[in-house]
């Protein structure tokens, strides 16, 4: 898969653009004094990318600038001829207003112009968009990604200038590492496939552990035992037969006489009981009080330096300073006993509340049975017990349902245990295939390696190391470094200053070790020789003209300013005029991407 020609409906606004099969240069001249200087001149290199993936079918996007100002893209079409793998063509063709209805036309001619097609001629015509996309990945064929599709593998392809953070986690993958690591394992040679259900186990496990704590919260955040629950349920049950059997035989003796022994042995005596433990506690608060009364020294120094004064007694020097002393030390003393007494009056205060609780809570129950043993009207007893039994039923319901959440959250950590055994298993795989990978010289991911780190060296002569390996919490760890002399790692700035190099790096090592696969055969790459020193953007350019030999097509955009000036033994041009596809400046409109004022 390569690109062949991109055009419009509106070829005075935008002019048709002709890829090479080999090197693709976009220039952008920066003619004007005043422009020299700046960082951005809005001439349309960069969008060319977004063009390119838009025509690719990316999804619609109203922050792109196409729909972002829809009253000045509204009536474009945009054409995207493809060279597929088996040398035949296919032409996309996706309009701005009609975003989502894509039209195809396969072809054996290149360089083909169907702006005027009528609709009868198109093999696909105006498809929905998700089912474009499918039918676009079936015709491009590209085998080598699958499962996955000729989308995933676009962000590589086309890296914009916020695509060179990190050489594999691209802006839009941003998100879970489930959408973007697997794919990674798979285009670098592991089984991807263990994977992914790694992460679909983690997920299910984590699901179920978010069940739990829902139903947990429904239940109160109280950890029950289903073994006391059911205890509970099998008396209440007992107690409801009970019930209804004296309903249902309007015979209340035996009611009767189990009020009488309940309000006797049971109400009266825990009245009594917690009755004596109030009178306790209060006598004991009681004593508390009276300790953390204000103590009141009665002696005053100096009212009795006064009245000693008047009768002409000396009260001076040591023995007032030592009274005071006194008195200070004796403040201190009563200060820490005071916090101590006040923390157990606080619990004393705590535990009478709760005990006129229960009292007031008793002596309601305490009313009722009176009431109801008092009660000569049958009928009232029969309502009486009806409503007890009511109760019984309603609170038997709320335990078959608190039950069956306990069992549920029981069968949920079993999962889980079951789920965690799985991933500890799949785990083991990965590892085991990560080790593979890693210590066999013969493998994919071995070639790549040499590969990325052969590139490297020709553009900064420093070796570098793609690694794979797996962390604690049983994920992929991707990283691609730059080693010293001796072959250690170097520190981070080092890797953060040499990023752009490590991206171009990857993304041709990776088409050259798909090289015989059913996989793309093109990149763009732009802002290619930004922030570079004049001798690494040579060395870059022989690189690139180098894995011109493998079939790749490679697109980059740059800055004349960004051009190397005259290197020392190397005299000739980076590359020669009929490799720029594209050529723009800065003076006025027809210096754009688009010839139109800007938007």
């Amino acid at each position: 898969m390569k690109l062949s020609k991109l055009y419009t409906n509106k070829p005075i606004v935008f002019e048709p653009i002709f890829f090479n099969s080999g090197l693709n240069i976009v220039l952008a001249e920066i003619r004007l004094p005043e422009n020299k200087n700046k960082d951005t001149h809005s001439l349309g290199k960069s969008t060319l990318g977004r063009i390119i993936d838009f025509c690719l079918l990316s999804q619609k996007n109203n922050k792109l600038f196409l729909f972002k100002h829809n009253d000045v893209f509204e009536e474009f079409v945009f054409f995207l001829e493809i060279e597929l793998l088996n040398g035949k063509f296919l032409t996309v063709r996706r309009s701005v207003r009609g975003a989502t209805k894509i039209s195809f036309k396969n072809h054996t001619e290149q360089k083909q112009d169907f702006r005027n097609v009528g609709d009868e001629e198109w093999d696909h015509l105006n498809i929905p968009f998700e089912k474009s996309k499918k039918l676009l990945d079936g015709l491009l064929n590209l085998t080598a990604l699958k499962p996955w599709s000729y989308r995933k593998e676009l962000g590589y392809l086309l890296r914009s200038q916020y695509d060179y953070a990190d050489v594999y986690q691209l802006k839009k993958f941003s998100g879970k590492h489930v959408d973007w690591k697997p794919y990674l394992a798979h285009i670098l040679g592991f089984n991807a496939q263990i994977v992914e259900e790694y992460y679909k186990k983690e997920s299910e496990e984590k699901k179920k552990k978010e069940d739990i704590s829902i139903i947990k919260r429904e239940l109160g955040n109280t950890d029950q035992d289903a073994g006391k629950i059911e205890g509970i349920l099998l008396l209440k049950k007992e107690a409801i037969e009970k019930q209804q059997s004296i309903l249902d035989s309007f015979d209340f003796r035996s009611q009767d006489k189990e009020k009488t022994k309940k309000l006797v042995e049971d109400i009266d005596q825990k009245i009594a009981s917690l009755n004596s433990e109030r009178y306790a506690l209060r006598l004991n608060r009681k004593k508390i009080m009276d300790s953390l009364k204000e103590e009141q020294v009665l002696f005053s120094p100096k009212e009795a330096q006064r009245l000693f004064d008047e009768v002409g007694v000396f009260f001076q020097g040591q023995l007032k300073k030592d009274y005071e002393q006194l008195v200070e030390f004796n403040s201190a003393i009563t200060s820490e006993r005071r916090t101590y007494l006040i923390e157990e009056k606080n619990e004393l205060d705590a535990r009478l509340r709760d005990l006129n609780h229960q009292l007031n809570k008793l002596g309601e129950e305490r009313a009722k049975s009176l009431q109801y043993l008092s009660d000569s009207d049958i009928f009232q007893k029969y309502k009486t017990i009806g409503n007890e039994l009511v109760v019984l039923k309603a609170d038997v319901i709320a335990l078959e349902r608190q039950k069956e959440f306990i069992y549920k959250v029981q069968e949920l950590q079993k999962d889980i245990r079951i789920l965690h055994d799985e991933k500890e298993q799949i785990r083991i795989r990965v590892e085991e295939d990560v080790a593979k990978q890693n210590s066999d010289a013969h493998s994919f991911f071995s070639t790549s390696r040499l590969f990325f780190s052969g590139i490297v060296e020709e553009i900064i002569d420093r070796k570098a190391l793609l690694s794979v390996s797996v962390n604690q919490q049983g994920h992929l760890e991707f990283k691609a470094e730059i080693l010293d002399e001796s072959g250690n790692t170097t520190s981070a700035d080092d890797g953060n200053t040499y990023k752009k190099f490590l991206c171009i790096a990857f993304d041709l090592a990776m088409l050259r070790a798909h090289k015989n696969d059913n996989f793309p055969k093109f990149v763009f790459h732009d802002g290619v020789l930004e922030s570079l020193d004049d001798r690494k953007k040579v060395n870059l350019f022989d690189v690139i003209r180098k894995y011109e030999n493998f079939d790749i097509q490679h697109i980059v955009t740059l800055i004349d300013s960004d051009l190397p000036r005259q290197v020392t033994s190397y005299e000739q041009p980076l590359f020669d005029d009929s490799e720029v596809v594209l050529l723009l400046h800065d003076e006025g409109e027809a210096g754009r991407l688009f010839k139109m004022q800007s938007w």
